[in-house]
């Protein structure tokens, strides 16, 4: 099993004429993704590695039956793009788009919720699922399937700890980019939920940073929550106030350090880690606990 995309998930991708859209979808294609339409205004007809082009995502999926989507289009129009998605019927909606104004992803979000449709990102690196579904730009070797569910809101780090847990033959249930804006759409606890409920999932692994009240948030959930969770909090040194990378890593009125994060996490029973690479070492140890424990 897996969570929100799986080896039925069929992919429509939203500028797969433009060169990230084209790159990717190759990428994705290479990886086992079933990649059954692109959307570019205009182009539709073409052929991209294979891929048929359609000018509406209403065609793409009166045509190949899309169940999810991936954004490539340049932030004034993505807003328009899901909104488009959505209308068509689609379920998940991955928006890798940066730069979206804050109160266009607040439509999004809003419109989302009417529909019911699952939201990642924007400005998010995507989700995996190990061995069944690829919708998202991490080089495809870090990825293999297992046990451990990952939830973040940095791609970066993200990529190093999920090559880490791979290397210790682990491997991942499903990988989730949440993004890094202020407004997003899925948040740690919607992920942790899902999770909990995964039957393939047997350990968590959220990475977090500074900014706002989201690991907090989700530390309440995890206090709740039967399966094991190693955290690790990006951000340490920031100074307060000033921006550091992500527009929602940044610190106001004394909410969302360093130091908080830790602290909630920790008093909840997730194991925080101080280092990217102590992740993987930790969630080795909390399984071979809890086999002990059932032993």
């Amino acid at each position: 099993m897996a969570i929100i995309v799986d080896e039925k998930t069929k992919v429509l991708v939203q500028g797969i004429t433009g060169n990230q859209g084209a790159f990717h979808t190759r990428q994705m294609l290479d990886y086992g993704t079933r990649v059954v339409a692109g959307v570019s205004p205009g182009k539709g007809g073409e052929v991209i590695h294979g891929v048929p082009v359609y000018d509406t995502a209403q065609e793409a999926v009166d045509s190949h039956g899309a169940n999810a989507s991936v954004i490539f289009v340049p932030a004034p129009f993505a807003a328009d793009a899901a909104f488009e998605n959505m209308d068509a019927g689609l379920e998940t909606v991955v928006i890798i788009t940066e730069h979206i104004p804050v109160h266009d992803a607040m439509e999004i979000m809003a419109f989302a919720s009417t529909r019911g449709v699952t939201v990642i990102g924007p400005n998010t690196y995507g989700i995996c699922s190990p061995g069944k579904c690829k919708i998202d730009i991490p080089p495809n070797n870090i990825f293999h399937p297992g046990s451990i569910g990952v939830v973040a809101r940095s791609g970066t780090l993200s990529y190093e700890i999920v090559s880490a847990i791979s290397q210790k033959g682990l491997g991942q249930s499903t990988v989730v980019g949440m993004g890094g804006d202020r407004v997003v759409g899925l948040g740690f606890t919607d992920v942790l939920k899902r999770f909990e409920k995964d039957e393939a999932t047997q350990a968590v692994v959220l990475v977090g940073e500074i900014g706002g009240m989201a690991e907090e948030e989700a530390a309440e959930y995890i206090k709740t929550m039967s399966k094991p969770v190693v955290a690790f909090i990006a951000g340490r040194s920031a100074p307060p106030g000033k921006r550091m990378g992500h527009a929602g890593a940044i610190i106001e009125r004394g909410r969302g350090t360093f130091d908080s994060k830790v602290k909630a996490l920790e008093s909840a029973g997730a194991a925080v880690a101080e280092t990217p690479q102590q992740v993987a070492d930790l969630v080795a140890q909390l399984l071979e606990r809890e086999g002990e424990s059932e032993g």
